[in-house]
């Protein structure tokens, strides 16, 4: 049993923080929102009332925050590395620019502390059955060997990508790919539909042949088609396709600083601009198949 500081109880944080309670690990919590605190306190957790708080006496603290500079506010300008214990490891699960992941690795490691960058990938469905997968960076391989059966409380799959910001690296390239390919599994179902045929056959056809692909498989974007799949629930998430775009531009920025040349991630970062501006970021990213059918042919 390990004694956890969970810090972000939001769509991800509240079912992660719930499947270390159900591992027999001692959970401090804490959120912005009460309610949210409330009811982890209610699964077993002890609510605290601050940050600083929860963190009292922890072996791990786990942040699941909304954006790079909620993390940084946390960590740096709220003082809370100041306030960890010297022995803690400090484990960022959030999905943030690999600049302040960076940034945040140094400054721990300036304090004598241990800090691992570890974003996940699964959505919530994966947070709430405990399948998730973390993608980590750290300065430190011993610190990532004591942190990982935690993250296996949480999840089925842990990699460590790297050093400091691998882990935020890996994910910008996982969610890149995956965008890619949800477009491209549209294009060809919206083809194959307007050329007569089944989109059930046509995505037989495809998952026995060379096209097969996650999207595909397990996420099929055509409605009715996948019973659980958010296509067949009005698109309701899921993972939005707000959050898609955030990782997009992720994934935009790091290939910037690299010179890393993603022509196709550039395109699939102008349709989800365009798809969320047009009012469906709250709607699943699967949704960009509506995109996909409701654009008029160039006809030049």
């Amino acid at each position: 049993m390990a004694i956890v500081a969970f810090i972000g109880l939001g769509n991800m944080g509240a079912p992660m923080a719930a499947n270390l309670i159900k591992a027999g690990h001692q959970v401090s919590v804490f959120d912005l929102v009460p309610e949210s605190v409330s009811a982890l306190a209610s699964k077993g957790a002890k609510a605290a009332a601050s940050a600083e708080q929860a963190c009292s006496g922890a072996e791990f603290v786990i942040s699941m925050l909304p954006a790079g500079k909620h993390v940084e506010s946390l960590y740096l300008d709220q003082g809370l590395l100041d306030a960890v214990p010297e022995t803690a490891i400090l484990i960022d699960t959030s999905t943030i620019d690999t600049d302040t992941a960076r940034k945040l690795s140094d400054a721990a490691a300036q304090k004598q502390r241990m800090m691992i960058d570890a974003p996940v990938s699964g959505g919530v469905a994966g947070a709430s059955a405990g399948t998730l997968s973390f993608m980590c960076g750290a300065a430190d391989q011993q610190a990532f060997e004591q942190a990982k059966p935690l993250l296996l409380d949480m999840g089925k799959n842990v990699f460590l990508a790297g050093g400091p910001g691998a882990g935020q690296v890996a994910k910008a390239c996982n969610n890149m790919l995956l965008s890619i390919l949800m477009i491209g599994t549209s294009e060809a179902l919206n083809l194959g539909t307007k050329n007569g045929l089944d989109p059930a056959v046509l995505s037989d056809i495809m998952l026995a042949s060379s096209g097969k692909n996650w999207a595909l498989e397990v996420y099929n974007p055509y409605p009715g088609l996948m019973e659980n799949a958010p296509a067949s629930k009005g698109y309701e998430p899921g993972f939005m396709s707000e959050l898609m775009l955030k990782d997009l531009g992720l994934a935009m920025a790091a290939a910037g600083g690299s010179k890393a040349v993603t022509p196709l991630g550039g395109l699939a970062y102008a349709l989800y601009n365009r798809h969320v501006a047009q009012g469906m970021g709250k709607k699943d990213f699967s949704s960009i198949y509506q995109a996909i059918e409701s654009l008029e042919p160039d006809r030049e």
